[in-house]
């Protein structure tokens, strides 16, 4: 089974382990990878919609994993027990929605070695909540499928909050320090959708006047980080 480089840059990120959970795994996709390429034992694919996990169900038993891949109905973390799984896995999601999830689960969440997290959308709010929620973010890479740039972070629960500029919440600390391939290009695309932010903002209000400050202050911190690189 071939799956996207998205999907096989998340699977990259998982340890090798017992069990991993897909939350919001739609097709099944990552727990069939993980497991043919024995990098877990055994993988749960869960999903809120009944749809996805039947989709789930049918790819899992075409490759023949109905011993080692359980499809599970239910929202977020709700269907994994304390202490199941070693890892899990969410992608796909906007940067609140993952962060809603956590924090709904926070007590099956704690207990995993680890977490790779993929945001579409909003991975500034996702940031901000892992670093202020005592989180460490362990690695994160990127990986452009279709034109579109993905965000991957992996964390895990260190008890540990970090006093960091905020700058980091909209650019990943670790992408930077390792020079990542594809950081220019990233950073770039961020500094663009903060000019079309300020573009847009024709208001004269007070409130207009301090968004257009905060843009402006993040498209020169955004540049002095391309210069350095």
């Amino acid at each position: 089974m071939e799956i996207s480089l998205r999907l096989k840059t998340i699977a990259s990120m998982v340890d090798s382990c017992e069990c991993v959970a897909d939350i919001g795994t739609d097709h099944g996709y990552v727990p069939i990878y993980l497991v043919k390429n024995d990098i877990c034992s055994k993988a749960i694919a869960s999903d809120i919609n009944k749809g996805p996990v039947e989709k789930a169900k049918i790819n899992v038993k075409l490759e023949g994993l109905e011993n080692k891949i359980q499809c599970r109905l239910g929202g977020g973390l709700t269907t994994i027990k304390s202490e199941e799984v070693q890892g899990i896995v969410i992608a796909g999601m906007g940067g609140n929605l993952i962060r809603d999830i956590i924090e709904d689960g926070i007590d099956v969440f704690k207990k995993a070695k680890f977490a790779v997290l993929q945001p579409v959308q909003n991975p500034e709010v996702l940031r901000e909540y892992i670093y202020t929620k005592g989180y460490k973010i362990i690695d994160e890479e990127l990986c452009i499928e279709d034109n579109k740039l993905y965000e991957i972070v992996k964390i895990c629960y260190d008890r540990k909050t970090e006093d960091i500029d905020s700058i980091y919440y909209e650019i990943g600390k670790t992408l930077i320090e390792k020079r990542h391939a594809l950081a220019n290009r990233y950073i770039e695309m961020k500094i663009e959708r903060y000019i079309k932010i300020l573009e847009n903002i024709t208001e004269e209000s007070e409130s207009a006047k301090n968004r257009k400050l905060e843009v402006k202050s993040k498209i020169e911190k955004l540049e002095e980080m391309l210069e350095c690189l």
